[in-house]
């Protein structure tokens, strides 16, 4: 497969356990650091996102500005609020909608939809390290990066190619 997208699905940093509600959880210390961190990776790996699909949760809005603020991409953002409680089809039909222009994209989201969406877009050809790390976990900051075939509106199942996780701190 030649890499024509990369896809990159990042759970948010880690999070205070309570607020007024579920939605205004505000990042931790450790979650802003883990977050910069994140964004360090993606800018050291030349994984710069041209586009970005995030929930509307503060805790992962806090997540991208803190790994944008390291990596200055630039990227077009959209805050989607199905991807705040919506299923894995919910955030599929949103990365629907990512310009064809697009060639790397970053989704920021929540478990378990994260997870239930990198091992229904996982083709099974991928790095087996990356899929093995990947199997132990989600933890909080975590990404996984995939080659898409194919374009973005017709995006789904198997239909990714796992190259790389990086587990966050949790």
């Amino acid at each position: 497969m030649t890499r024509a997208r990369r896809l990159v699905l990042v759970r948010h940093a880690k999070a205070e356990p309570f607020a007024e509600t579920d939605h205004a959880r505000e990042l931790t210390e450790r979650g802003r650091r883990d977050a910069r961190a994140a964004g360090t990776y993606l800018r050291d790996q030349s994984v710069l996102p041209d586009h970005a699909v995030v929930s509307t949760a503060v805790r992962t809005r806090s997540t991208w500005e803190a790994m944008e603020q390291v990596m200055a991409s630039g990227a077009e953002v959209v805050f989607d609020a199905a991807c705040y409680s919506g299923s894995t089809d919910l955030v599929l039909e949103s990365l629907r909608y990512v310009p064809e222009r697009a060639r790397v994209v970053l989704f920021v989201g929540h478990q378990p939809t994260i997870g239930y969406l990198a091992h229904l877009l996982d083709d099974g050809a991928g790095d087996h390290e990356a899929l093995h790390s990947m199997l132990h976990g989600f933890p909080t900051a975590s990404m996984a990066f995939f080659d898409v075939a194919g374009s973005w509106e017709d995006l789904g199942a198997e239909m990714g190619r796992l190259v790389d996780f990086r587990a966050g701190k949790g």
